[in-house]
């Protein structure tokens, strides 16, 4: 209690005893802050700070216990207190209190904001964030700023984009380090340090006082919580407990730091401080809670397997001199012990077998570093043992934040990256354990990348902590523990370790934020070149990527399947690329300038010691084993990439970096197994190793991986090309690619290793290999900016690509695409030298491509390269479609009409350094291997195909391209011993060899062969024979042989101890030639020479004898300017011509003995024998090829028969070519309309047994409900302020009016007086096919049995188009009738209207007077009524029903009619919603309407309308007495007549006729209505006009009422209406608030004209559509004006007779049924008696909207980024919460969560309840975070797409690439458009169902 004590003696309020909560505690913190403040501002404060000690050690160690009993019940019970969270809640406001000394925490908060020097903004974010990178304003490639900033500075015209944030991170605005201080945002860009005041020392006195307990108390808390887990068991349940229960006080620290810089300079102060920590946490104290707590710290360090420190013997000098780091401990004594004790926590899982990665452990602890690095931590501050916790705890994100929160302070940035480098090796252990290794790993480097970009704090950590020793070390270690013994070459002996790929190491990445630190600091050159400096790292690291070297080794399976495929090597590739090439290429880097030749020499050494230790480890002589392949190869990839880098840049000399012939004799071997195993892969011979090794090659070659992997290894192979013997060389490839046996002049022979399929495809293999050698220039003299060139018309070539892929497919080195690296803008430059831009197209079909970059005409004219095409094509199929474009190109332009081959192209020059190359060109294997094939080919011997040739061709022109420029025809024979090809040609220069003839060749055959049976020297003299040996006959070659000569002569030369030299170990696969006892030697007579050979192809390839004629013998100039072109098209006659005139320009005695070979008339090549067997395989041969081009006549024919199909049914959208469908024609000479079935075949009239049906679609739509009465188009909101509420939509609108209706009328007549379906309405389309529908039922169950996953639901009736694919659900049944009683129906008649009046009637009111009696069950009327049913099923519930009593038959009868007007209003609205454009559109030719009416007629004629309320009567009878419908009050009156919707009437009346309609019978009834039209015309203008207006109209009419066309004229009709109406009480009670409805235009007789017009034009459209639907008239065309006019004609409303000179007059249509001003009075008598109660209503009734404007999607923005800003962080409406998928609906704007589950109802989440809400079932959505769009149509949804393309006309998908987007209009439209006409269904193709889950 000395506390209290102390207190009470200075005179303060007593605190209260922690026994006894007060209640007046709030005031006496405040009261006893202030008085402490005061204390300690004394200037002997001595006793204050004491006292401010005891107060916190009581406050701060109240809780301690509580937070150690939360975890058991028992403990929790008997505290008292309320239990931990109370005690925490006490301790946090004392703290608040204490720092604020007195004042309120809040303005305490302000005051130290005030003195914020804020130059950096420093905000720290966790994953998923969206932040932005701008390469143009980047230092660091890891440079990133939050959006405030980004949007604040000025970034346009930058390379920048949007990104979120995969690990976290935090905005380096303000820091110069990192980014370009022009970049900064208008906050930071002030240096703000001069203008703050200096910070009083009394606001932050009390914070220096506190702060240090507070975060000892967390400590404690952090080791208090800690329990070692268990050995099986992860306890991150326990450890997440703990963070629980500190959130609060982490939180605390974490608002501290952004207080600003005052408050973190305290911090860091409080964080680093020596003094502080020693006092605090030493546990010396009496106190044994601190010694408890000390205890558990360092059982926490031990069982981490670390030591600590104290223990004198193992730490010789207690505190290192301030110089050295904590690290670099001197006197360590354990350090030389082996480290088998290393790391006791893992020991344990490391099973025996692995023993053997701890021999090698042994050898790595030579240096003392290591021990000390990996082992040792001592903390010495508060910030230390934080870090130490928090990577105990794994990264929780709180902490994480926290310090990084610190960062902005420049001494704490120092301080924490100097702890984080200490504790390095610890994370690494950690992360190794960690069950999360994927969130750990994003945390750490949330952390790293925030200390190791700055180059600035790397180079300063790398001299003082040894930085890059440990990063290495630790490195190393982490790859220790997962190492198994390499199987390459000699399993038995090697002792070459490779890390093992199937570890979890390895599999999951863990070893990436290790790798991704160590890339980051190589990239600051200051630290690079240290590393390149310090011998002994070099040694360590190439030990290390000595473990990647063979690793995950292939063996090829010879019998079986492999029976499980292993997928590990994704983990080795990423592992090599990772781990080796990455941090290569960051040291590559910093070799660009001849001062750092070296760096280059200490690295080519130390690889080289490193590859013969590997070579030795191996036990690898010359021979590789048979078999097998590792992909992987770093260290020979590390030497060649430096070799090269040391001639292109450094202008170092090759020969002093490259090692003896003997070393460069083993390099090669093991890259040119991979370029072998590569063809074998190709060739299939892997097939039994499963997909994977395809895989492999695959990745081998891949963009992201070539410049890593395959181009090194041919560079590689180029330069030990260029130094070894070149025989050698050639024979070891084709020895390796295993061909050798195919070598050989005779036709047949055995090939002991190579199945014969694969020989050809094996030798295609090891030509195409040498050719990609020899003119591959990569590596040996290409400019950067030529590489660049090169890859990019590589790419281009085999496919037009959008500008993102060609980023993505052309290698990052020695181009890297990011734009921090200077010279990265002629990516750009280049594609626009060397491509098009084709913008995006919109076809009407829906398929909707992107912007793409096509070659130029130039580039296929002089660039394409096929050498770089294979060596950069992953799929074999993109040579193809190179060649297949280039073919393309030279047709199209007329360079080349026939089949090219692959162009011939001169190469750059080569590089001095390796001139050596071309010796391969000149030595005497390759001419006799190019010559054997020649011969073979034109022998026509098996397996050869024209690829093989156009090698061969190739090659003899690359050697004459690169011959030695003076050649002496007499060359000077080469001493040396004898060796067989000397037998072939004398000399090594392919020019003279070219024309040297070969008599004889000695071949080694089968017995079988037919040379042996030819010539039997025998039948020669025997003198003869032996004449015959000497002169020339050249001796069986062997290549094998060769090569070892060749072998065993450069080890003898290299080593003087011949003997000890091991013979290689010849497998008997390698059998020595000859050994084989069936082969037998024959003598072949050969007497060509490669010219005479080449004269000889051209003759054959062009199937003309002497088709070859020398060109210089008719011009001499050829040879004397030769014009060769750089670049040749043509085909293998062409290449010919041009070796030969190349041939004959570098040497007369070529061009002589051309001449020569011309003269001698050639004789036919001799017709071959052909045994029996080989005819048999030429039959079959012939036969197959017979067949083959059967079968492509056979497709053709389909495919143009289809073609011609889709042409004709596929039409959407022109009419042009479209045909009519058979329906609707009406031709008088058939008698009844005949259908086709497209399932079974037959065409036949539709009949009641067997009825033919139309395949239609059915869809509910909301579309008509969209439209609006305004122009001005919404616009989607991007702003609060800016939310749409649709209740000006035309849904809203007769919503509204119908529920008015029902509130003052009789139900059932109100279901008669308007059509619903404006939303929810059933829109009916036809591709116009038909069916049987007995055939239909049975391919409905074909498709049911069908497992194959179809995008439709059978069960819910849903099927394609069997002839035209188009997506349908339902049959909709043709009524069988005659076509020729149509015509009979439209002959006019010359009744009376009154005689047509009263014939409706009667039609209507006999009920079902149909020639189908419903009473007898016929299959017609079944079906017809599934139909309805289906129809009624296509619709929710809700947009049925209407009736206030459920399942009233009234309301099947508004349903039905309803169905009616909507296919017609829709149709209306594809016409573009007026009637102008005239014609049968194409709408009406695939039309079902007419169908459609008569199975909805017969449904209607179900239900007769009691003949009192048919309002035909009202509308025809003049009613006798007025008050009968007054007297019974009691039930509600009907709706009044001048209420009712026209269009709906109309539909009832037809509807109600017996079908089929007569045309007089039709025109009757629209003359009827009109008139009804009219006069509510007439009532909504007088209403609408002011009481002046009615009176003078009322006047002007009365004067005219008696003159003979009265009834005619709208101004007697007017005044009429108005008098009439009048005498009610709708004109009354025009209180002050109707002047609102009231216009105030002055309403002249034109505009009146106009709008009586406008109101009735709505109802002639609808009723024109009609009519050309059920008598198929068409439609005439004209001018908007004259709309009405024409139509109104049309319909028969005016008389024919009529004049047009003067101005047009709507009332001229009017033909009145009985005395007009009788019926108008009756009609307005009802609105009267309804005004009397309820004037405003009635008047709101009378005026009826009738000018829809069309409906359209809501209006973009420009910009995506405007709507993205707005809505990813908008909160939900439903939940509040920010969505993780926002998603917004384009049709009416509502914001909804897409997938949520918290907006969840009944199952269905949000988007697909709001598509049935907004849309009947169809949604548009925006999803914000992917700016695609997704449909979705009832149970099925698809992505759409996206309408916001990028500047190079691309979507971004998810916005990966983060680029600025904008709206493409064109798309936009296309999306409008297909909702409009509902055919998503149709276009887009990729559905899948959503099972309610969006």
């Amino acid at each position: 209690m000395a506390a209290a004590a102390a207190a009470a003696a200075v005179g303060g309020p007593q605190p209260p005893q922690p026994e006894l909560p007060a209640p007046g505690l709030a005031l006496d913190k405040a009261a006893t802050a202030a008085h402490l403040k005061a204390a300690l501002s004394r200037p002997d404060n001595r006793a204050g700070a004491e006292e401010l000690q005891a107060l916190l050690e009581r406050v701060l160690s109240a809780e301690r216990p509580l937070a150690a009993a939360a975890d058991s019940e028992e403990a929790a019970a008997a505290s008292s207190g309320g239990g931990p969270g109370a005690a925490e809640e006490e301790a946090l406001e004392w703290c608040k209190c204490l720092l604020a000394g007195g004042g309120g925490y809040d303005e305490f908060c302000a005051a130290v904001r005030a003195y914020d020097p804020a130059a950096l903004c420093g905000l720290v974010w966790t994953a998923n964030f969206v932040a932005y990178r701008c390469r143009t304003c980047g230092i660091s490639p890891c440079m990133s700023l939050c959006a405030e900033c980004f949007h604040q500075g000025d970034h346009t015209g930058h390379d920048f984009n949007m990104f979120r944030s995969q690990a976290g991170g935090a905005c380096d605005c303000g820091d110069s380090n990192v980014m370009r201080e022009s970049g900064f945002c208008k906050r930071h860009q002030i240096k703000s340090s001069s203008n703050i005041p200096c910070v009083p020392k009394d606001l932050l006195m009390m914070s220096e006082f506190v702060l240090p307990r507070f975060i000892f108390c967390l400590i404690q808390y952090l080791r208090e919580g800690y329990s070692e887990p268990a050995a099986d068991v992860p306890s991150e349940k326990d450890l997440n407990k703990v963070l629980q229960l500190l959130e609060p006080q982490i939180s605390f620290l974490e608002d501290l730091t952004k207080m600003g810089g005052a408050m973190r300079s305290v911090l860091t102060q409080v964080l680093t401080n020596q003094q502080n920590y020693k006092d605090l946490t030493s546990g010396l104290g009496e106190n044994s809670c601190a010694k408890k707590s000390h205890e558990k710290y360092l059982i926490a360090l031990k069982s981490s397997g670390l030591t600590y420190p104290e223990d004198k013997l193992v730490y010789g000098i207690q505190e290192p001199s301030a110089g050295t780091s904590t690290l670099a401990v001197q006197g360590f004594a354990g350090a030389t012990g082996t480290l088998g004790q290393l790391d006791s926590s893992d020991e344990e899982d490391q099973d025996g077998s692995q023993g053997l990665g701890k021999r090698k452990r042994v050898k790595l602890s030579g240096n003392t570093k290591d021990q000390s690095i990996m082992d040792v931590l001592k903390h010495k501050s508060f910030l230390e043992e934080l870090l130490f916790w928090t990577i105990k705890y794994e990264f929780p994100q709180k902490m994480v934040t926290f310090l990084l929160n610190m960062l902005p302070d420049q001494e704490y940035k120092v301080a924490f990256t100097k702890t984080f480098v200490q504790h390095y090796a610890f994370i690494m252990k950690t992360l190794k354990k960690s069950h999360e290794s994927d969130t750990m790993s994003n945390r750490i480097v949330h952390i790293s990348v925030q200390l190791f970009s700055n180059e600035e704090l790397a180079r300063q950590v790398t001299e003082e902590c040894q930085l890059l020793d440990i990063m290495v070390t630790v490195l190393l270690y982490m790859m220790e523990s997962c190492l198994i013994k390499s199987e390459l070459q000699d399993e038995e002996n090697s002792l070459h370790v490779v890390v093992n790929c199937g570890e979890a190491l390895l599999k999951n990445n863990t070893y990436w934020p290790l790798v991704s630190d160590f890339i980051n600091i190589l990239s600051h050159q200051s630290v690079a070149k240290r590393f390149l400096e310090d011998h002994g790292l070099l040694v360590t690291w190439m030990n290390f990527v000595s473990f990647f070297q063979g690793m995950n080794l292939n063996k090829r399976e010879l019998n079986e399947h492999v029976e499980f495929e292993s997928q590990t090597y994704y983990a080795a590739f990423a592992a090599e690329l990772e781990a080796c090439a990455q941090p290569m290429w960051g040291l590559l880097s910093h070799c660009k300038v001849r001062e750092t030749q070296e760096y280059t020499r200490n690295v080519v050494r130390y690889c080289i010691e490193a590859l013969q230790d590997w070579f030795d480890a191996i036990n690898f002589v010359d021979e590789p084993a048979p078999n097998q392949v590792t992909f992987h190869l770093p260290l020979h990839r590390y030497y060649a990439m430096f070799l090269s880098k040391a001639v292109k840049c450094q202008e170092l000399d090759l020969d002093s970096v490259l090692p003896d012939q003997e070393m460069l004799m083993k390099l090669m071997i093991h890259p040119l197994q991979i370029q072998a195993s590569l063809a074998e892969i190709h060739s299939n011979m892997w097939v039994r190793n499963g997909l994977q090794i395809k895989g492999q090659a695959m990745t081998y070659v891949q963009s992201h991986f070539c410049n890593s992997m395959i181009d090194p290894d041919i560079y590689l192979l180029q330069v030990c090309a260029s130094r070894l013997d070149p025989d050698y060389f050639i024979s070891s490839v084709f020895e390796r690619f295993k061909v050798v046996d195919l070598l050989t002049m005779a036709s047949q022979h055995q090939n002991t290793v190579l199945d014969a399929e694969h020989e050809r495809s094996m030798l295609e293999g090891a030509l195409t290999f040498l050719v990609i050698l020899l003119s591959l220039r990569l590596h040996l003299g290409m400019s950067d900016d030529e590489i660049l060139r090169a890859e990019m018309v590589a790419q281009l070539c085999m496919n037009d690509r959008t500008h993102s892929s060609l980023l993505d497919l052309i290698p990052e080195n020695p181009n890297p695409k990011s734009g921090i690296i200077p010279g990265s803008y002629s990516f750009e430059s280049v594609l626009s030298a060397v491509a098009d831009f084709k913008a995006p197209v919109f076809e009407p079909g829906g398929s909707m491509q992107q912007g793409m970059y096509t070659p130029k005409a130039e580039v296929w004219d002089q660039e394409f390269d096929p050498v770089m095409v294979i060596l950069r094509t992953v799929y074999r199929r993109d040579v193809q479609s190179a060649m297949d474009r280039y073919t393309a190109f030279l047709k199209q332009s007329g360079k080349f009409p026939g089949n090219p081959w692959p162009p011939y192209k001169k190469r750059t020059p080569l590089h001095p350094s390796y001139k050596g190359l071309m010796r391969l060109l000149h030595c005497k294997t390759l001419h006799i291997v190019l010559f054997t094939l020649l011969y073979k080919i034109l022998m026509d011997h098996q397996n050869l195909s024209e690829h093989v040739l156009c090698m061969v061709l190739y090659l003899i022109e690359l050697g004459l391209e690169n011959s030695a420029d003076e050649e002496s025809d007499e060359e000077a024979l080469v001493c040396g011993p004898e060796r067989c090809h000397d037998s072939w040609f004398p000399g090594s220069n392919l020019v003279s060899n070219m024309r040297h003839f070969i008599n004889y060749v000695r071949v080694r055959v089968p017995e079988t062969a037919p040379e042996v049976k030819r010539d039997s020297p025998a039948s020669t003299s025997s003198d003869s024979l032996g004449s015959l040996q000497n002169s020339g006959t050249a001796q069986v070659f062997s290549l094998v042989a060769e090569r070892r000569k060749k072998f065993q002569e450069i080890i003898n030369r290299s080593s003087s101890e011949a003997h000890q030299v091991v013979r290689p170990r010849t497998s008997n696969k390698w059998s020595a030639p000859g050994s084989a006892p069936q082969l037998t030697t024959a003598i072949l007579e050969i007497k060509e020479s490669i010219l005479s050979l080449l004269i000889k192809l051209h003759h054959k390839l062009s199937g003309k004898q002497n088709s070859y004629y020398p060109p210089w013998l008719d011009d001499i100039e050829i040879l004397i300017q030769p014009e060769i072109p750089k670049y040749s098209h043509g085909d293998g006659i062409t290449a010919v011509e041009r070796i030969l005139l190349k041939a004959a320009l570098q040497s007369r005695m070529n061009k002589r003995i051309i001449e020569e070979i011309c003269r001698k008339v050639t004789p036919p090549v001799p017709p071959k024998k052909i045994t029996a067997a080989e005819k048999k395989t030429l039959d079959k041969e012939e036969r197959r090829q017979k067949a083959r081009e059967r079968q492509q006549k056979l497709l053709a024919e389909f495919a143009s028969r289809q073609k011609s199909f889709m042409e004709t049914a596929m039409d959407v959208d022109s009419p042009e070519n479209d045909i009519p469908m058979e329906i609707t024609t009406a031709e008088p000479q058939v008698s009844e309309a005949v259908y086709d079935c497209v399932i079974c075949g037959q065409s036949g009239p539709s009949s009641e047994d067997r009825p033919t049906g139309l395949v239609v679609l059915l869809q509910a739509s909301s579309v008509l409900g969209q439209c609006r009465d305004n122009i001005e188009p919404k616009k989607l909101p991007i702003t609060e302020e800016e939310q749409i509420y649709p209740w000006d939509t035309c849904a809203a609108v007769h919503d509204v009016r119908l529920s008015l209706l029902q509130r003052y009328f009789k139900d059932s007549s109100c279901l008669l007086a308007v059509s619903i379906g404006w939303e929810g309405g059933v829109y009916v389309q036809t591709c116009g096919h038909t069916l049987h529908i007995d055939c239909h039922k049975s391919y409905m169950e074909s498709l049911r049995n069908d497992q194959v996953l179809q995008g439709f639901s059978v069960d819910k009736g849903e099927f394609t188009c069997p002839l035209c694919r188009q997506f349908a659900n339902s049959v909709l049944p043709c009524y069988p009738g005659s076509n020729v009683e149509n015509n009979l129906w439209q002959r006019p008649s010359n009744k009376s209207i009154q005689d047509l009046i009263k014939e409706v009637e009667e039609l209507q009111g006999r009920p079902g007077a149909f020639p189908v009696s419903i009473s007898s069950e016929t299959n017609l009327s079944k079906e017809m009524e599934s139909v309805m049913k289906d129809i009624k099923n296509t619709t929710q519930k809700k947009y049925r029903d209407y009736s206030k009593t459920p399942g009233s038959p009234d309301n099947d009868f508004l349903f039905m009619y309803s169905v009616a007007r909507t296919n017609l209003e829709l149709e209306l609205i594809h016409r573009g919603g007026n009637l102008c454009s005239g014609g049968a559109s194409t709408a009406g030719k695939r039309s079902c309407l007419n169908q459609l009416f008569l199975v909805l007629a017969l449904h209607m004629r179900l239900y007769s309308i009691d003949s009192e309320y048919n309002p035909w009567r009202k509308l025809t009878q003049l009613v006798e007495e007025m008050n009968s419908q007054l007297g019974n009050e009691e039930q509600q009156p009907e709706v009044p007549i001048l209420y009712h919707d026209v269009t709906s009437l109309l539909l009832v009346q037809i509807l109600m006729m017996p079908q089929p309609l007569r045309k007089d019978h039709f025109t009757c009834i629209v003359k009827v209505l009109f008139t009804l039209l009219y006069t509510q015309a007439l009532a909504a203008l007088s209403v609408k006009c002011t009481e002046e207006d009615r009176s003078a109209w009322k006047r002007t009419g009365a004067l005219k009422k008696n003159t003979c066309d009265a009834e005619k004229s709208y101004e007697v009709l007017l005044s009429f209406v108005i008098s009439e109406l009048a005498k009610g009480k709708l004109y009354h009670e025009e209180g002050t608030q109707e002047c609102a409805m009231v216009s105030p235009i002055a309403w002249s007789p034109e505009s009146m004209e106009k709008y009586l017009q406008d109101f009735c034009l709505p109802f002639l459209r609808i009723t024109s559509l009609l009519q050309h639907h059920l008598f198929g008239e068409d439609l005439p065309s004209c001018q908007e004006e004259e709309e009405f006019s024409v139509l109104s004609s049309c319909l028969g409303l005016l008389p024919t007779f009529y004049q047009t000179e003067h101005p047009f007059i709507s009332a001229s249509c009017l033909d009145w049924p009985v005395p007009a001003f009788d019926i108008i009075s009756q009609w307005c008598f009802e609105i009267n008696s309804f005004t009397e109660r309820h004037a405003e209503q009635g008047k709101a009734l009378l005026i009826q909207e009738s000018r829809w404007k069309l409906p359209h999607l809501l209006q973009l923005p420009e910009n995506y980024n405007t709507i993205f800003q707005y809505y990813h962080r908008k909160t939900c409406s439903v939940c509040t919460k920010v969505p993780k998928d926002p998603a917004v609906c384009l049709v009416c704007g509502t914001f909804v969560c897409l997938k949520g589950l918290c907006c969840k109802q009944q199952s269905y989440c949000e988007c697909v309840l709001h598509s049935q809400n907004c849309g009947a079932g169809t949604g548009i959505f925006l999803l914000i975070n992917a700016s695609v769009i997704i449909i979705i149509r009832g149970h099925r949804f698809c992505l759409w797409g996206s309408v916001y393309l990028d500047a190079h006309g691309e979507e971004d998908r998810d916005l990966r690439r983060g680029k600025p987007l904008y709206i493409c209009k064109e798309r936009y439209k296309v999306l409008e458009q297909q909702w409009i006409s509902h055919t998503f269904d149709h276009i887009n193709k990729r559905w899948g169902p959503h099972y309610n889950g969006l």
